[in-house]
């Protein structure tokens, strides 16, 4: 994958040739949705070692996004619109763009709704039931915590040890780099029960951390009041569903369909696949969704929608936010369509 530095480059490189403006008819489709997580006070400008930065953008950032996309004659929709005009297309109509957000933070509540609600702007928030429980292991941040808090790191992974010194800033980022990596490759459950372990060993208490940072039951039902506001379901346990079995995939999301509408007493419609990159959701998962009886489900397959997807309505892409790319010129060139159809070569459907 290429670096930040380079993929900044390629971005600056088509908004100042003018190239997004130029196959923006060809390729901004129907619409864009974007993916974000974390929307929080100087998200993503953080100095120093913090990795997981790159999953957070200021309020003022998401602002601007919304500003833009107006200013591009882009109509905000809800979810469940745009996906009806997907399936339906008319002649004429504007292209869509849809905000969703990613695994329930208590950020989103806090710094997100406001800033949606004063631009009447609506939204989704995709939740998984063990990280409102607590109980779920958020691995990344984990890892964050353990290498931050420590001047050396003595552990192993995947039955790899290693015993890095970790005192400077540039030992912390590359240790993170190596360890990473590793730890998103491992199986699942093998991946997790690691975190539980690593965890121990560093002193850092995985549920309290997880409260610190998710929405309650009442905090998302307090949510789901806003008119403005969409709840789906994002599996039990934040699983990359193409790495589990398909009786497990089959679980995570018919279960956490199943806990969400309980405690909200609606029908949960939407999903979106944790990661949801090609290694993480794939054809299988995309049939599960459909017989789980979500409507429509959003990966993180890059691009924009285009009728074609009206066929493939579980396998919907989307644009990601990330704290290290807040520059709105940066957002204009990926919503013209041209960054990722270069990076798909020029397919417009990737659903394989």
């Amino acid at each position: 994958m290429a670096s930040p530095a380079i993929l900044r480059a390629c971005l600056e490189i088509i908004h100042y040739t003018g190239l997004s403006q130029l196959v923006r008819p060809a390729f901004q489709g129907l619409g864009s949705i974007f993916c974000f997580h974390h929307i929080c006070p100087g998200g993503g400008l953080q100095t120093g070692f913090a990795p997981n930065s790159k999953l957070e953008c200021t309020p003022e950032f998401l602002r601007e996004i919304i500003e833009l996309v107006r200013r591009r004659g882009m109509e905000t929709l809800s979810l469940a619109d745009a996906v009806e005009r997907t399936r339906n297309p008319k002649p004429g109509q504007k292209p869509f763009a849809v905000f969703t957000l990613d695994d329930g933070y208590k950020d989103n509540m806090f710094y997100g709704q406001p800033m949606f609600d004063k631009l009447d702007c609506p939204y989704t928030v995709f939740v998984a039931p063990q990280i409102v429980d607590g109980s779920c292991e958020l691995w990344w941040r984990a890892l964050e915590l353990a290498i931050a808090k420590s001047n050396r790191f003595n552990f192993s992974i995947a039955d790899e040890a290693f015993d890095l010194e970790i005192e400077t800033e540039n030992q912390k980022w590359s240790a993170f780099d190596l360890l990473v990596a590793k730890l998103a490759k491992m199986p699942e459950y093998a991946q997790r029960e690691t975190t539980r372990a690593m965890a121990a060993q560093f002193g850092i208490d995985l549920q309290k951390y997880c409260n610190s940072v998710a929405m309650t039951w009442e905090e998302i039902r307090q949510l789901n009041k806003d008119p403005l506001c969409t709840i789906g379901a994002h599996t039990m346990n934040h699983y990359a569903v193409a790495k589990l079995s398909a009786e497990d995939s089959k679980y995570e999301l018919e279960q956490s369909k199943k806990i969400i509408e309980h405690e909200l007493g609606e029908t949960v419609r939407f999903f979106a696949y944790p990661y949801g990159d090609e290694p993480a959701a794939g054809p299988r998962d995309f049939a599960i969704a459909h017989k789980a009886g979500f409507e429509a489900s959003v990966t993180t397959r890059k691009g924009t929608v285009f009728e074609g997807h009206a066929k493939h309505m579980q396998a919907l892409p989307r644009i990601m936010v990330s704290g290290r790319y807040q520059k709105i010129r940066y957002i204009d060139a990926l919503i013209s369509g041209a960054p990722t159809a270069l990076l798909n070569k020029f397919s417009l459907i990737n659903v394989s």
